[in-house]
């Protein structure tokens, strides 16, 4: 899987431009706001239609234009294939062509340029609040399994049709009538959101903790658990053991959800902790063993999605390197031997022999 061209036009900082990459290593090089981050933003919009930053369309457009576009020149699948996205403000729909035909849903392009993104913010995740790691399975799992993002993107949609009925309740009683209708699908569809990431937790833990214990010298024991609803015993069980579950404790939650017009309990409020040699990351681990761990979750989606597809996803590496000791650059470094990476800093330094520089200034290239 390689990206071999890339054009934007009108897309953030960039009025137009066309770059060649090359198959292994890629550093873009250029000072802050100069539109390092947007090359890589474009690069997972591509291949995803989502971006990691901006939470409407209208954002990504340059001030001022009618559009913005979006087109790669790339090899998956054993052929050479087109992708191109154009996007307008104002809540008109997107376009997307691949290989020149129009396609309605970004569904119909899934696997053919998969990414894996580690930004500075990511270092941290597992010190943060569950919402941040709930998005890191959510944006690997969404790549692995198409039909997890469409459960994912039905159980928003109810659950903010349920959170609206409880809101709008006291002026409208005859709304809890429907309620247990709201319950019986949200319980559904969120048992399988539960079985989806059971499997892909269970997974990534295994993997990230080989490549922990490549990195610590196998001195900590690295380990994943995934959190749930504490009715769910078995997150392996059959579906329709997990939705019963869930019901479970849904209506234990009931009253309160009442009282309080919001929506409680659910795989909404999920989250997993990781445990090093038996002890929780999140609550005693240094920065150190933080960064550490991190690391190893990002290169572990990276190699679930290799063995998946066949195929090595881009590694799209943001300033991280600058926020790492020399220890941690080298193993990252070390892991960069395959497939094709894309590297974002402010200075080379000492990262000018890994492969073709590219040079950022204003939108532009030198």
């Amino acid at each position: 899987m390689k990206l071999n061209e890339l054009t934007l036009e009108n897309f953030r900082n960039y009025r137009e431009i066309s770059l060649n990459f090359s198959q292994g290593v890629n550093l873009i090089v250029g000072d802050n706001a100069h539109g390092k981050t947007n090359l890589l933003e474009a690069i997972a919009y591509l291949g995803s239609g989502k971006s990691f930053r901006a939470q409407k369309t209208g954002e990504m457009i340059h001030f001022g234009k009618e559009f913005a576009s979006i087109e790669g020149a790339l090899f998956s699948q054993e052929r050479e294939q087109t992708l191109r996205w154009v996007l307008f403000p104002g809540g008109r729909p997107r376009q997307l062509y691949r290989n020149g035909a129009k396609k309605k849903t970004a569904g119909e392009i899934s696997g053919v340029l998969q990414t894996v993104l580690f930004c500075p913010e990511d270092l941290m995740v597992l010190k943060t609040g569950a919402s941040a790691r709930r998005r890191l399975g959510d944006n690997a799992l969404c790549q692995l399994r198409p039909n997890y993002e469409a459960a994912l993107a039905e159980y928003g949609r109810i659950l903010e049709q349920k959170s609206r009925i409880l809101k709008d309740r006291y002026e409208n009683p005859a709304l809890l009538e429907i309620l247990p209708e709201y319950n019986t699908r949200l319980c559904q569809v969120g048992a399988l959101l539960i079985s989806y990431r059971a499997r892909f937790y269970k997974a990534l833990g295994k993997a990230a903790a080989g490549f922990h214990g490549a990195f610590s010298g196998g001195a900590e024991e690295f380990r994943l658990e995934y959190k749930t609803v504490s009715t769910v015993k078995d997150p392996f069980a059959p579906v329709k053991e997990l939705t019963e579950d869930l019901h479970q404790h849904l209506m234990s939650h009931e009253r309160a959800e009442l009282e309080s017009a919001q929506c409680l309990t659910g795989p909404h409020k999920d989250d997993f902790d990781v445990t090093l040699s038996g002890i929780s990351l999140k609550a005693y681990g240094s920065q150190g063993q933080t960064r550490t761990a991190a690391i190893s979750l990002k290169l572990a989606q990276r190699e679930l999605m290799a063995a998946q597809s066949g195929e090595m996803p881009l590694l799209l590496l943001d300033d991280v390197l600058s926020e790492l000791d020399p220890g941690r650059q080298d193993f990252v470094l070390n892991q960069i031997d395959k497939g094709q990476v894309f590297i974002t800093c402010c200075e080379s330094g000492r990262f000018t022999k890994l492969g073709k520089t590219i040079q950022i200034k204003s939108g532009t290239i030198i």
